[in-house]
């Protein structure tokens, strides 16, 4: 029925008709002007001009105030519009408003202070609920001048200017700071006892994360080692199938190289020899009761196979397999058909016409698990091909399966993958964000590329650069370095960990407005999620007030700034000492190494306090060229300062003799 014979039934029948009127007016007003970071309880960046976006009918001019400040902008031919307004001081609340024509939007309580963008994986992600003392924590949180908004966890392949789910800002009380990022949240309330600001947080985590996704496909240009993978992303953004089968060629080609002797047979076509029987109910490998894959992290390959008539093959179909814990790599009589990171959820791929042949089909999903427990999901029931006649042809019950050689290197991430693919994470998650005013960002990443140490300075310079490109040159730049987890180590030795450590504490350290906060001593060696978070935000916030605000305090603990030799010692000189150097629960510290050139040269050191200073002894002192500290993926460090700040692990080097 059309509105006008609405109104004139209505009133024919005496019916009152402002509960339609305002029906009407709630749904024009529901078209929001404003971009949905502005919001009731927004927090918005004080001292820099205010940019505030939006949409609009194509041409409209658009009016916006806040405070007092005025600004009007035409909006494009596509609807979108941007106005600039000048800076604000700390204060609130205020009313946002914006109009254009009929419609206008307000938006009620508006604060003006410091915003702050959380991101990273897990222990980022890691929520209040989880962390120590959680029951008191939850009790006792209640604070109007921190607002919380969380960015929903969503993977594209092209920049996405508004969040494709909904997103609110809530001011800190018990219910809406459960299940915030701790890390985050500690953070904000401990600089908020010195920076007497509202705190705006803005936590875009995902757990399990590599830090490739979460950098823009310009940032990623830069380093031109993700070129093939970028290229492959620009092809499946455009056409999926097509972009399928460039990656299977990229896979294969890696494969190729790695993978020696093996790479002959091309275990993707499902020949070659080495192919077991896999028990009947599949799942993870590690309960199969074969030794080799009793505690194995790395690759398996599984092969069945599906029969069809002609009939059947002819047909549009679907590939559907259980979960994968925790990357899958799938062909089909040769071609690759998909690859999907997550254990959570089981797999469908849409096969290409004329792939299925009438007679027998060959499946090959080679699983990649890196953490725990891994393999491909039973019971055989859930794995099928499903046709477009709606027909389910489950798969060979009789699954085998072939282990890769020991060796070789973890393969390419599909990089259209949420948390392991290319630029992924940044379109989803961050590119919504850009535009809006940061005081600084919160990095807490590092466990998931562990596995290339070697790369991880670049890529952490690589975002740092791409994230001011888009939020402003002077953000700052707070990274949580790695926790301890793990065997504790009983010899010198090699440690991702370590490397990735490293790297963190060299970009941090070249960078007068970023910091690092050392977390070596509040991990957990038997969880990756330590919950002591409330210790992470306070050394944050320690690292903020020197790199961001401009404090003259130590940022981060002891640091090393010299080392040479001295007689028969190796003498480390460290800075950023509060008080004095002071060893734990021993009249010395443990974990130096020396070491020479060549890995595996590395031998403990006997370790001497001197001031500010510490003597280093070992039996390889006089060809040392670098010094290691606490260098493994769990290692017991006991080097502290007076304040009772630790030193972090660092590798430096030995200054050559004097001549």
């Amino acid at each position: 029925m059309s509105q006008t014979k609405l109104i004139h039934l209505a009133a024919a029948l005496g019916l009152a008709l402002a509960p339609l009127a305002q029906a009407q007016d709630a749904t024009a007003a529901a078209t929001p002007l404003l971009h949905s970071l502005f919001q009731d309880h927004a927090v918005l960046q004080r001292d820099q001009p205010l940019k505030v976006w939006g949409r609009a009918e194509p041409g409209a001019q658009v009016k916006v105030e806040i405070a007092g400040k005025r600004a009007r902008v035409r909006a494009g031919d596509d609807g979108q519009w941007e106005a600039s307004l000048p800076a604000l001081k700390a204060g609130g609340p205020y009313t946002l408003v914006a109009q254009a024509g009929d419609a206008t939007q307000r938006v009620s309580d508006v604060m003006v202070g410091d915003v702050w963008l959380c991101s990273g994986q897990s222990n980022m992600e890691l929520q209040v609920w989880r962390s120590l003392d959680a029951r008191a924590e939850l009790a006792g949180a209640g604070n109007d001048r921190i607002r919380l908004l969380t960015v929903p966890q969503v993977a594209q392949v092209e920049p996405q200017r508004e969040f494709t789910q909904p997103v609110a800002w809530k001011p800190v009380d018990t219910e809406s700071v459960r299940d915030f990022s701790a890390a985050c949240y500690f953070f904000a309330r401990e600089l908020q006892k010195t920076v007497d600001v509202p705190m705006g947080l803005v936590n875009a985590s995902w757990g399990g994360a590599k830090i490739q996704p979460w950098i823009s496909a310009e940032g990623l240009k830069a380093l031109s080692w993700y070129d093939g993978e970028l290229a492959v992303l620009d092809t499946y953004g455009k056409d999926e199938l097509a972009g399928l089968g460039r990656w299977g060629a990229f896979w294969q080609a890696w494969w190729s190289r790695e993978a020696g002797s093996e790479a002959a047979d091309q275990p993707w076509t499902g020949a070659g020899d080495g192919w077991k029987q896999a028990p009947a109910q599949l799942g993870a490998w590690e309960q199969w009761g074969v030794p080799a894959l009793a505690d194995y992290n790395g690759m398996v390959w599984y092969r069945t196979t599906v029969s069809l008539d002609e009939a059947q093959a002819a047909q549009e179909a679907v590939l559907e397999l259980g979960p994968a814990d925790e990357v899958d790599m799938t062909w089909v009589n040769g071609q690759a058909v998909g690859s999907t990171y997550g254990a959570g959820g089981g797999r469908e791929y849409r096969l290409p016409p004329g792939l299925l042949k009438a007679g027998t089909n060959t499946v090959v999903v080679n699983v990649l698990d890196t953490y725990r427990e891994g393999g491909l999901s039973g019971p055989a029931s859930i794995h099928a091909v499903r046709l477009a006649d709606g027909t389910r042809l489950q798969l060979d019950a009789r699954w085998s399966y072939r282990i890769a050689p020991g060796g070789i290197a973890e393969p390419p991430r599909a990089p259209w993958q949420s948390a392991a693919g290319m630029t992924t994470l940044y379109n989803g998650m961050i590119a919504p964000l850009v535009g809006h005013g940061f005081k600084g960002a919160l990095w807490y990443q590092g466990e998931s590329n562990t596995g290339e140490p070697e790369r991880y300075a670049d890529l952490l310079r690589a975002l740092r650069s791409d994230w001011r490109r888009q939020f402003g040159k002077e953000l700052g730049f707070l990274v949580v370095q790695l926790a301890n987890y793990g065997p504790a180590p009983t010899r010198p030795t090699e440690s991702g960990w370590a490397g990735v450590r490293e790297a963190q504490r060299v970009v941090a350290a070249e960078d007068a407005r970023s910091g690092l906060a050392v977390a070596i001593d509040i991990g957990d060696r038997y969880d990756i999620h330590p919950a002591n978070k409330q210790q992470v935000g306070k050394r944050l916030a320690q690292a903020a007030r020197q790199a961001v605000y401009g404090e003259r305090i130590a940022p981060s603990g002891p640091v090393p700034r010299a080392a040479a030799r001295d007689g028969d010692a190796v003498v480390v000189e460290f800075g950023d000492v509060g008080g004095e150097l002071v060893a734990y629960s021993a009249g010395s510290p443990i974990g130096f190494e020396l070491c020479g050139a060549d890995a595996g040269s590395c031998q403990y050191a006997r370790a001497e306090i001197r001031g500010n200073r510490v003597a280093l002894q070992a039996s390889n002192a006089a060809q040392a060229t670098r010094i290691r500290y606490c260098w493994a993926d769990s290692p017991v460090c006991t080097l502290y300062d007076a304040d009772g700040m630790p030193a972090g692990p660092f590798e430096f080097p030995v200054a050559p003799q004097a001549k």
